[in-house]
Order: structure tokens, then sequence, then C-alpha cells
């Protein structure tokens, strides 16, 4: 029976190579992306101006990357987005975590009825509130500055709801532990909560990040000035040739723009994978 039930080597060897070819289809334009930015311009355009594939640079021009620093202004458009979306990043998982403990562990008056207007907001797209949150951001002077690209961010229904789901498999015995200790609510969360579910914190963390670094609606409504742009602003730029021409610059700029995520999974992948697992366990 044993034999039956498992695959023969020529279905695994077929599986092995679907998933192969599925994961060179998925990291073939970020190839292209790389080798066209090391090239020159003659390498990159044919005659009649138009791409060329895909091919091996003949002289590697790395200084491709120094001149999208300066004519791109990549390094100023860096700066913003990682402030942007580490902020976001860290005040939005302390507060998504606090309110997951509160409707997974606490006990207050229309907790299920709050929890069900949290993802009920999950239920519509963003773009549905932009308009309102536009008005109040101007109202507050959260406009054409960083509040702009944090404060709104701050809480989310998916966040909040994810976190639910992570303390709820912490065992209601360890609190109650901590109460008898005479822990407060607060202690609990940071001494006993917290440790637990990190990796799902950790996951919550890396989709925050991304969506605050790749966050282009919101940014191109409320951000005026250049100096207050992100990268995907920049993207859109370089996109329309506004900021510079060579075709190779703006595949070093788009590679740049790139690296900080591609950096970020490999660091926390272990953590990012248990965290996602975390929360399907079930009570």
């Amino acid at each position: 029976m044993s034999a039956l039930r498992r695959p023969n080597f020529a279905a695994r060897a077929l599986a092995h190579a679907a998933v192969y070819m599925l994961a060179i289809s998925m990291l073939a334009p970020f190839a292209w992306m790389l080798l066209t930015s090391l090239k020159t311009d003659q390498q990159t355009l044919g005659g009649d101006g138009r791409l060329l594939p895909a091919g091996w640079p003949w002289d590697w021009k790395w200084s491709n990357y120094a001149e999208a620093f300066g004519q791109a202004r990549i390094r100023d458009y860096y700066l913003n987005s990682l402030i942007a979306a580490g902020l976001t990043t860290l005040l939005a998982g302390a507060h998504n975590a606090l309110a997951g403990f509160a409707f997974a562990k606490l006990r207050f008056a229309g907790r299920a009825v709050l929890f069900a207007v949290t993802l009920a907001t999950m239920m519509l797209p963003v773009q549905v509130s932009f308009i309102f949150a536009y008005l109040l951001a101007g109202r507050l002077g959260f406009v054409d500055n960083m509040q702009a690209l944090v404060v709104p961010f701050l809480a989310s229904g998916f966040g909040i709801y994810y976190m639910r789901q992570a303390i709820t498999t912490v065992p209601d015995s360890l609190l109650e532990a901590g109460r008898i200790d005479g822990m407060s609510d607060v202690e609990l969360f940071w001494l006993i909560v917290r440790p637990t579910i990190w990796p799902a914190i950790a996951a919550l963390g890396i989709f925050t990040f991304i969506g605050s670094w790749n966050a282009f609606f919101w940014p191109l409504i409320v951000i005026d000035s250049s100096q207050s742009k992100t990268l995907p602003l920049a993207i859109a730029e370089l996109a329309t040739g506004q900021l510079v021409l060579s075709w190779p610059i703006r595949m070093a700029a788009a590679t740049l723009i790139t690296l900080p995520l591609i950096a970020l999974f490999i660091a926390f992948q272990r953590a990012f994978v248990r965290g996602v697992a975390l929360t399907g366990v079930k009570e």
C-alpha cells in the first residue's frame, strides 16, 4: 500500500520540472533587468531604437548604478521610502498586535461587534476611503509630508485579524499564571504573548513593509513636492523618461529599488514561513 501511495519517479520528475520552469519564468524578468543595467546604450538599443532581447553584457558598466543615484535621484527617494516603510512597519506592528491581543484574550463589552466591523473593513477596496482620507489629511496638515505616508496605515483590518489569529494559539493557562503573579495586561502581552508569536509579528512586518514600500496610489495623491516623493513615484517617472533617457540607467535604478525587498525576505524567510503556519493552527 505504501508503494502505491508513493508517487513514481516519472511523476516526481515531472512535478519538479514544472516547478523549476515556473520559477525560471518568474525570475527571467529580473535577470533581464539586471543584465540590461550593466550594458551600454549601444548594447541595449537596436538601430530602430527598440530594446534588444536579453543578452550578456560585452562590458560590465557598473557606473550605471552610480549614475542612477545621481541622475534618477534614487538616494533621496530611497531615504523617503525607507523612513516611511520603517515607521509604518514598527508602528503598525505595535498597534495591530495590541488590538489583536485585546480581541483574542480580553473580555469587554461589544468585542464581537467591534471585531465584525474590523473584518468588514477588509471587504472594501482601500481606494474607496481615499477621498475621505485625503480630506481628513488636509484638515490635519498631513499632506506632502512624512505623516501623510505613515499615519493612515498605523492599523489595518488584515493586520488586526492576522494578529488575533496568532494570539489565539497562546494557551490561556500561561496568561492566568501571569495574572496570578500580578502581571498587568501590558506585561502579559510583552513578556508572554510577544515572544510566543514573534514569527507571526515578523511575517506581518514583511507584509507591511512591502505594502508601504510598493504603495503608489496614496503617495501619488498626497505628495506634491519632489523632496517628499517615494520610490514607486520615481519608477513612474523612470518609465516615462522624465528623469533619465538611458535604459541601462533606468534598469539600474529599478534593480536598486528591488534589492531591499529581496534582502528583507531572505533575512526573515524562516520567521515568515513559521508565522504564516502559526496563524493556521486551530484553537
